[in-house]
């Protein structure tokens, strides 16, 4: 299975209860849940308590950190159900405590103005060279954690 796919396993989330799921975490090497995945976690959570809507916008405050060993889970409100925009606010819980509170809004596909600049014709990230992110002296004064983290193959490139 390569890197990508393991990651994926990750956002299948376990429904507990109506608007409660669980959810497992990708060790990266730090002991930590690595942010960007407990956000998106918390936003598939939310998704999962609506129709016919895509997320549009979103607002997420890290509060602690979490733990990479143990599960996590998302609890799911569903503060407002409109005909063009549903609301919902996630609680992400771990120990008992909350690590991540999540605002996120959707929105029924709809025309409207464009506004996004067309993206600048640049090289594709597999089409760069390689070249190492610190020096060997740089990488000999990092802790032991910190020099695993950045040289070990996963889903994350630095």
């Amino acid at each position: 299975m390569n890197p990508m796919q393991h990651l994926l396993e990750f956002f299948e989330l376990e429904k507990l209860e109506e608007d409660l799921y669980r959810g497992q975490s990708l060790d990266i090497g730090t002991g930590r849940i690595f942010g960007g995945q407990v956000l998106s976690q918390a936003l598939a959570a939310a998704a999962r308590t609506v129709e016919n809507k895509q997320a549009h916008s979103f607002h997420a405050y890290f509060l602690r950190e979490g733990d990479v060993t143990k599960p996590v889970v998302f609890q799911v409100d569903r503060s407002r159900n409109g005909r063009s925009f549903d609301n919902r606010r996630v609680v992400v819980i771990q120990h008992g405590r909350p690590i991540l509170n999540l605002a996120a809004s959707f929105q029924i596909e709809e025309q409207g103005y464009e506004h996004q600049v067309d993206a600048p014709d640049i090289a594709q990230p597999d089409e760069l060279d390689e070249k190492p992110f610190l020096t060997s002296k740089q990488m000999e004064s990092l802790t032991p954690r910190m020099r695993r983290l950045l040289t070990t193959q996963g889903p994350f490139e630095f």
